[in-house]
């Protein structure tokens, strides 16, 4: 089941933070969840130096005054964003992917929200670094937002879900839980399976294979209704084959999709075993949830 009583968001102090904890705190409304925001320090030891006035201060000693006085304007800049919310603020010093997924594990979260992007004089939480660590590892669902440097186009809310399904074992899951999620905000639900390409090359360039498409998306067809017969669900359903993360992006964009859910098994790559997983989440341009 989708329980979500408690959000952890990573913070690193800056604006795609700002939008992660305002789409946190949205969700931590909607489902009634506690919010604990997680600060990693990263451990620094360089030498000593000299101020003005001949005081020494050590590296590590700059940077945790740099970081508390971050701390503090971050806390008075959300207060308004988490009026009303129960907010627990954790700070942790080490490897910040590690502690993420330890921190969640340790709280019982129901949910990770983090953006793939983050940029500050310490750290750089970039998708292949410390986010996809995070995707990878992670027993919980993750929530990551590509592109939450940009400003958001309207104001976040969910009316309309995108599942991408990639007919695994694990499809059945992802359904569930997507359609939980549409039920607790009362919103709609789509589900989507990108098939393995219908085009033929040979001499004169590539062309569609009727046979071999009617085949495909027959067998997809069959699939996706076995899930949904298995998941309770009677969701609108897109077949379309050929780029996996390109042909996603279009169906959010056909949609009006506010998020898209996509299947994460820990220790594997996401959507099955496609490998496609961080290639979407790149290229989403809505909020990705991995379950």
């Amino acid at each position: 089941m989708l329980r979500i009583q408690k959000i952890l968001v990573p913070v690193v102090f800056t604006d795609t933070s700002m939008r992660a904890v305002h789409q946190a705190a949205w969700l931590a409304r909607r489902f009634h969840a506690e919010i604990i925001l997680l600060h990693v320090v990263t451990p620094l030891n360089y030498p000593a130096g000299v101020l003005e006035g001949g005081q020494e201060i050590t590296a590590r000693d700059l940077h945790a005054q740099i970081v508390q006085r971050a701390q503090q304007d971050l806390e008075q800049m959300l207060r308004p964003e988490l009026d009303g919310i129960a907010v627990t603020r954790v700070q942790l010093r080490g490897d910040p992917a590690h502690e993420i997924v330890e921190a969640a594990r340790d709280s019982n979260a129901g949910l990770i929200v983090m953006s793939t992007h983050g940029h500050g004089a310490f750290y750089r939480f970039l998708l292949g670094s410390v986010t996809a660590k995070v995707l990878h590892n992670s027993h919980c669902p993750v929530w990551t937002g590509a592109h939450l440097e940009e400003p958001p186009a309207r104001e976040f809310s969910i009316r309309r879900v995108l599942c991408s399904v990639d007919l695994s074992p694990h499809s059945r899951h992802t359904v569930s839980l997507a359609a939980e999620m549409v039920a607790a905000v009362d919103g709609a639900l789509t589900i989507v399976h990108i098939t393995t390409s219908v085009e033929v090359f040979g001499p004169g360039g590539s062309h569609v294979d009727p046979v071999w498409k009617e085949k495909i998306v027959g067998f997809a067809t069959e699939e996706i209704a076995k899930v949904q017969q298995e998941a309770g669900t009677k969701a609108d359903v897109i077949i379309d084959s050929g780029n996996v993360p390109e042909l996603l992006r279009r169906a959010a964009e056909q949609t009006k999709a506010d998020v898209l859910v996509i299947g994460h098994i820990p220790g594997r790559s996401h959507l099955g075993d496609n490998s496609n997983g961080y290639g979407i989440i790149r290229e989403s341009h809505i909020p990705v949830l991995s379950i």
